[in-house]
This record gives structure tokens, sequence and C-alpha cells, in this order.
């Protein structure tokens, strides 16, 4: 159970959940919140996130970039401690807990609704099913083709924000990129943050991510913009909609941190959770000022 529960880095689930908070949050703050919806949002993401973390572990090391030297913490597959055939069968089972909480919330959510909508995210969740397992499992995985970065901004930002804001509450706010985007470029950051470490053995297995093909130093300056990219989202969308309890900025100074602690350390490892949190921590703020001030 300890590999386990080591294979599905729980320091990712923070991240995971802010785009799904953002969301509820906007949804509250228009009169709109259910919170039997909230509870299989939540389920549903951390399903989706663990699914995500075992294949990657799987494919990771089927492709050879857990094999080549790499940095970070070590995984279940490479070590030896949860057999491929194993992880296999961890992530099929995963992806039926995901079919089932899916299912449920989508019911829930649409059960007075049309049916195309019920049918249309369906199909939206079997995308993001699928965009996890082939991230870096399968034979063509597109995270390997350095397409990893877009993936994230999709699925952590616009698709977790705005997807689950429309469960509430069936509309579409065009305002609502902005939050959208915000945590869209703060989760890309911690995947940055995770490729810069990687580089060495990246670039050794194949794997080109945007830090692989451009280099450390380029790469920082890339987390710098996406760094300042989500802080300047969220003030425009506060500016649009004239609401200026941004309790939020207390958070930036964090971020700062994140990005000079990133430029600095040989190996920004460490900087993968407080970014994580950071984020989580934007949400919060950014809801409570929504909903209470």
């Amino acid at each position: 159970m300890k590999n386990w529960l080591s294979a599905a880095r729980p320091r990712t689930l923070p991240l995971s959940l802010s785009s799904i908070l953002m969301g509820s949050f906007l949804a509250a703050s228009a009169g709109q919140f259910n919170w039997l919806i909230f509870a299989f949002c939540c389920l549903t993401t951390i399903a989706l996130q663990i699914l995500s973390n075992f294949a990657n572990d799987y494919g990771d090391t089927q492709n050879g970039a857990d094999l080549a030297g790499r940095v970070g913490p070590q995984r279940a597959v490479q070590s030896g401690a949860i057999t491929p055939k194993q992880m296999l069968n961890g992530i099929i089972v995963l992806a039926i807990i995901c079919l089932v909480f899916g299912i449920s919330l989508l019911y829930f959510a649409f059960k007075d609704a049309a049916a195309n909508q019920f049918w249309g995210f369906l199909g939206l969740g079997l995308l993001c099913m699928l965009a996890a397992y082939t991230y870096t499992a399968g034979k063509k995985p597109y995270g390997y083709a350095g397409l990893g970065d877009i993936s994230v901004l999709i699925f952590f930002g616009l698709v977790g924000v705005l997807g689950s804001n429309y469960l509430y509450t069936k509309t579409f706010d065009w305002a609502n990129l902005l939050p959208a985007l915000s945590c869209g470029f703060f989760a890309t950051g911690v995947l940055n943050i995770n490729n810069i470490r990687d580089i060495e053995s990246d670039t050794r297995a194949g794997k080109k991510t945007i830090p692989a093909r451009l280099g450390r130093a380029t790469a920082i300056r890339y987390h710098w913009f996406l760094l300042i990219a989500g802080m300047v989202s969220i003030l425009l969308f506060s500016i649009i909609k004239e609401q200026y309890a941004i309790l939020y900025v207390l958070c930036f100074p964090l971020f700062f941190i994140n990005g000079i602690k990133v430029s600095k350390l040989p190996n920004p490892d460490p900087m993968l959770k407080q970014m994580s949190l950071s984020t989580l921590a934007f949400v919060l703020l950014f809801g409570i000022g929504q909903l209470f001030l």
C-alpha cells in the first residue's frame, strides 16, 4: 500500500483540485453552487490525477525516461516496487473509478437538462482520460514531443475551470477565461519545474520537453513568463468585473519566491510542492474574496 500511495503522488493532488475550486467559487459567486456536484467533481478529478500519475510512472519507465539517471523521486515501476503488469492493472482500475465518478457527476449535473449536454461532457471526460494516459504512455506519447505544456494549460486551466463551472451554471461567461488561464499558467509552471529538473535524463531518453529543447536558461525565462501571465490574467479579471476584493495578491510573493528559487537551485524539485500549494492558496483566497468581501 505504501508503494501505491507513493505512486499516486499526493503532492500533485492540491494542484488538480485548484481548477475545480476556481470553477466552483465562480459558480458560488453567481448563486449557483451545488454541494453534490462539488463532491463528485473533486472525486472525479482526484481519480483522474492519480490515473495520470500511474500512467506517467508506467510510461516513463517503458519509454526510458526513468532509466536515464533522473534526478527526482524514485518511481515505483522504475525501482521494481510495482511491476509493469501491476501498474497497468492499477491504471485500468483507476479508469473504471474515473468512469463511475464521472458518470455519477454528469447524472446529477444534467438530470434535468438536454441529453446532448450529458453526452458532450461524457465525451470530454473520455478525452481527459485518454490525455492522462497518452501523455507518457503508449507508442507515441505526446509528452515526449513537448506538447505537455499545452495539455496542462487546456486540462488544468480551461477544461478544469470552465468545465466545472458549466456543470453548476449551464452557461458560459467569456470573462471566466481569465481565471481559467491563470490556473492553467500556474499548473504549467509546476510541469515546467519538473521538466527543468529532468532536463538531462529527458534529453538522454529523447523526451523533447520545452526545457530539453531550449535549455535551462530559456526554460527559466519561460517559467517567469508563466508566473507573470498567471498573475496578470487574474488581475485583468478583477478589473473587468470591477471586483476589488483581491485577497489573492497575498500569494503573489509566493510566486516570486518560486521564480527566484527555480532560477537559483541546481535541483528545483522542492519548488514543485511549493508551487502546487501556492496555487491552491491563491485559489482559496480568490474564493474568499468572491464570496465574503
